[in-house]
Formats: structure tokens, sequence, C-alpha cells
């Protein structure tokens, strides 16, 4: 099983915007349901893109300046980033097949 990444307002920079590859972040609270709803399927693309998608989680709880950068006003919101920019964004607990989607159109 691929370990989900955990990325901080510290290190995100390094981690998500100059990664080889693309990255899709997670951006979440412990609180919120429609996040732990959608975790198991992030999880299962993480699993399913090992080496060609970096995945990643981001609690917006524990860091706030990544969050507002992005203009995260809802969660879970999903941001998929490609050479360091934002390729597309997802918000609300959606379907596999329309993250898989947003992660194919990203390859």
């Amino acid at each position: 099983m691929a370990e989900l990444l955990q990325v901080t307002d510290g290190d995100f920079e390094q981690e998500i915007l100059k990664s080889d590859i693309p990255a899709l972040v997670d951006f979440w609270a412990a609180w919120c349901g429609p996040c732990r709803a959608i975790a198991p399927v992030v999880q299962e693309l993480a699993n399913d893109y090992v080496g060609k998608v970096k995945v990643a989680k981001m609690n917006v709880d524990e860091n706030s300046k990544t969050p507002v950068k992005y203009g995260i006003r809802a969660i879970p919101t999903l941001i998929l980033f490609k050479n360091g920019n934002v390729v597309d964004q997802i918000t609300g607990a959606v379907s596999k097949t329309q993250i898989e989607n947003a992660i194919k159109k990203m390859l």
C-alpha cells in the first residue's frame, strides 16, 4: 500500500511544487465528514498511481498559509499540480472516476 504523504506549510514547496512528477493534494480536516468519506478513494488513487503521481494530504486546521494561498474555502478540496502549477481543482466528495479523469488529463 502506498504511503500518503502528509505535507505542511513548511514542506509544501519542496514536496509538491518542486516535485519531479505531478501531484494530487487533498486538503482536509479531521472533523470533516466528506473528507473522511473521500479518504479511502484518495488512498486507492495513491496505490494506483505509485511512481506516476505524488498523492499528499494537508490538514487545513494545522496548516493555514497554503490553503489560503490556493483559495481553499470548502473541504475536501483536491488540487492537481504539475511543474509547480495548478492544473485542476475538485471540491467536495466526488467519485473516484471523476478524480481519476482529472489525473489522466494531467498525465
